[in-house]
């Protein structure tokens, strides 16, 4: 739930607002499936808004009440004529009960049978599309035959949803194609008392409560969020009072609040999170009113300081307009402001920074401190469609970028500044090892981007397996600085005379460093092996690839088609000239 907060997801507003719907021009166009055993008709129509209300024109199918079975099962079906991008799969715990109840078997094995059915219905869609399927838990039911003892009756209906929940959990974290949005988390924080309604049930088949609809939903907008590359990079933090109570220039390193004592455990509570962040890959960055000296002695010298100095990507302390320092910051990290987060206790500053950065996201923070980290967790800022073991290392990986820039400015000569970073480049085929962090990629590289496929991991591996067709690679940087580790994905196919490129993109930490050069040297390498007689490519316009739009330009490649939002390029492999780069190949690619 990036752009807005709780207040926005109003059933009865966003009714309205579906009713009068209009997608707004250039947004992404996504084909989204719902398959429910639930009245899906509100879910559809609210799904749709809340995805314009992000940016992204959906276009949607819905299935009848209760036919996700014959949907799935039929291969005439709509469902497979509509070729969804994503398969979102909606189960109710009353369905469940029904289901339940007419097992004719050991009520201990109902878990494990309807597990087996789910897993049936996921294989079979994942064999006839290439869609993404988000699958709903089931929320846990709050009546319970045996009380406490529940745990210890494994044959109990509440029990078994328990039992299906973990199940789904742990074949979710080993299937690419699967993804769970988790209904029983959303229903515990708002309350099942009032997030079940039996009434509405009983009377039009209604997943909950009306009132709690768009909440629920949310979560099944914000994983194909993630899926599009909307994930939050960096969170840019205040200090006084925001990361500890007091103000470091009046009150001293002794006089601030931290630690166990008054409302310094909620700062420490925040600072932990922010530390759980910065672990997991997302950036911190410091925009503080102060002196620079001053707001550093807390993260050197204070010992109950979670956050340490090292941990701050970028670290800005001045008097200057913050909005013009988080600009300064987004320079630095090259990346998009709605990709930022910016956290202040001030009401005032919250403000203005929006009014002159409406891009980026500036959730209120309630007066209470101890309510901060709640705040947070209401609008799901952080959510994530992969994870790599290489997050971690972002940090310092930006932390050495900075280094380069401040080297950069001393020579006057670019060519001699490539030479003095001692480059080392490496291309490799796809393969297991970096898989995870070649789809992270593609999820979130938004800016230089050529065409912006979202290519998902089950795609990847059939590109990478099929060896006739298809040339996918990655390419890896390092210098003296440090390693950049996986920078630029690309994605060949060759078909006949021709080597066209179907994707590729770059992280914008290394432009103008010759990578692209270096890269298309040798695409023309491998045409020339090949036997190609030309390379082809094109370019799809988003609101935020302009910079890559003039791409094939460069190395004088001919426009030969051009619509209003893909153009396409071509140029004889004879013709092409090899870029000269400042770099040496470490691997020799197969």
């Amino acid at each position: 739930m990036l752009r807005y907060g709780l207040s926005a997801l109003d059933f009865t507003k966003l009714s309205k607002e579906a009713r009068r719907l209009t997608a707004a021009g250039g947004s992404p166009k996504v084909r989204i499936a719902v398959l429910a055993d639930c009245a899906p008709q509100h879910a559809v129509s609210l799904l749709k808004v809340l995805f314009v209300k992000n940016g992204i024109d959906a276009e949607m199918y819905e299935g009848e009440y209760d036919t996700i079975e014959l949907e799935i099962s039929n291969p005439e079906s709509g469902l497979y004529a509509f070729d969804p991008h994503y398969l979102i799969f909606i189960n109710s715990v009353f369905s469940l009960r029904r289901k339940y109840e007419a097992f004719h078997e050991d009520p201990r094995s109902f878990s494990g049978y309807h597990f087996a059915l789910m897993k049936q219905l996921w294989e079979a869609a994942s064999a006839k599309t290439n869609a993404i399927i988000i699958q709903s838990n089931l929320v846990v039911p709050f009546e319970r035959l045996y009380g406490n003892y529940e745990a210890k009756a494994p044959g109990s209906f509440f029990s078994n949803v328990q039992r299906l929940n973990q199940r789904l959990l742990e074949e979710a974290a080993e299937n690419k194609r699967v993804f769970l949005c988790d209904l029983d988390y959303i229903a515990s924080y708002v309350g099942k008392k009032h997030w079940f309604d039996e009434k509405m049930w009983i009377l039009s088949k209604s997943l909950c409560a009306y009132e709690f609809l768009p909440l629920t939903l949310q979560g099944f907008v914000d994983i194909v969020l993630a899926h599009l590359g909307r994930a939050v990079k960096c969170v840019v933090l205040d200090l006084d009072n925001t990361m500890w109570g007091g103000i470091i220039g009046d009150d001293g390193l002794k006089g601030i609040r931290l630690g166990h004592f008054e409302d310094g455990e909620a700062f420490e509570a925040l600072q932990h999170f922010m530390h759980d962040l910065k672990k997991r890959g997302i950036l911190l960055a410091v925009c503080s009113k102060n002196d620079q000296a001053v707001a550093l002695r807390p993260f050197r010298e204070h010992p109950d300081m979670i956050l340490k100095e090292e941990d701050i990507t970028v670290f800005i302390a001045n008097w200057q307009n913050k909005a013009e320092n988080i600009r300064s910051i987004k320079e630095i990290l090259n990346i998009g402001y709605d990709s930022m987060v910016f956290l202040d206790d001030n009401s005032f500053e919250r403000q203005t920074v929006r009014e002159q950065l409406p891009e980026l996201i500036v959730p209120e923070l309630p007066e209470d401190p101890a309510l901060f980290l709640r705040a947070l967790a209401e609008l799901n800022l952080f959510e994530s469609a992969s994870h790599s073991e290489l997050d971690g290392e972002r940090s310092s990986v930006y932390r050495e970028q900075a280094q380069r820039q401040v080297a950069e400015k001393s020579f006057s000569d670019p060519a001699q500044y490539l030479k003095s970073l001692e480059m080392k480049i490496s291309l490799s085929r796809f393969d297991d090892l970096y898989m995870p962090r070649i789809v992270q990629l593609m999820q979130r590289s938004n800016q230089f981007n050529l065409m912006t496929c979202r290519f998902n991991q089950a795609e990847c591996e059939k590109m990478r397996g099929d060896l006739l067709h298809y040339y996918p690679f990655y390419v890896k940087l390092q210098d003296k600085y440090g390693d950049n580790g996986l920078i630029s994905v690309v994605i060949l196919k060759l078909e006949g005379r021709t080597i066209e490129i179907i994707e590729w993109l770059m992280s914008c930490r290394v432009l103008v460093r010759g990578v692209e050069q270096f890269t298309m040297n040798f695409v023309f390498e491998l045409a020339v092996r090949h036997r190609a007689e030309k390379v082809a490519g094109r370019y799809r316009a988003t609101d935020k690839n302009a910079m890559v739009k003039d791409f094939y330009v460069q190395f004088g490649f001919q426009k030969t088609a051009c619509g209003p939002e893909e153009t396409a390029w071509e140029l004889e492999v004879p013709r092409y000239r090899p870029a000269q780069t400042y770099m040496t190949q470490e691997n020799q690619i197969i």
